[in-house]
């Protein structure tokens, strides 16, 4: 299965931590799962990062080879991708929330998240 992971899951996988859901932390180990980041989740990592918030304390070019090394997929943005956004309905208002969406839907990858409000979307999301 290929899985798009939310900016959460991705910084709790990376980071090892403890609040990566158990449901999340088996399908990254299974081996026959494809797993992708977006560069939505980077953009909204060093967004975040350079304003200090602590919730987003990993340096994105840091946390962008560590996925790369470890057999993650970068999803690059693509104009189909920003143009799908316009067709989402107005359930969440986080812009980079949104994209990780249209991605999904787009590509037809499996996003998983952790957010309630992101699981209210139609589509292949998954809710851990």
């Amino acid at each position: 299965m290929r899985i798009l992971l939310d900016t959460h899951l991705l910084l709790w996988a990376a980071a090892a931590s403890a609040r990566l859901p158990a449901q999340a932390r088996a399908a990254i180990v299974k081996s026959e799962n494809e797993l992708i980041f977006s560069t939505a989740s980077l953009w909204e990592v060093a967004i975040k990062h350079s304003l200090g918030r602590r919730d987003f304390r990993a340096d994105p070019r840091v946390l962008r080879r560590g996925l790369l090394e470890n057999g993650y997929t970068e999803l690059p943005i693509t104009g189909a991708h920003a143009v799908a956004v316009a067709s989402l309905p107005p359930l969440h208002r986080d812009p980079f929330d949104r994209m990780l969406i249209a991605q999904a839907i787009s590509e037809g990858i499996s996003l998983m998240t952790s957010d309630p409000k992101l699981a209210q979307y139609p589509g292949p999301i998954q809710k851990v």
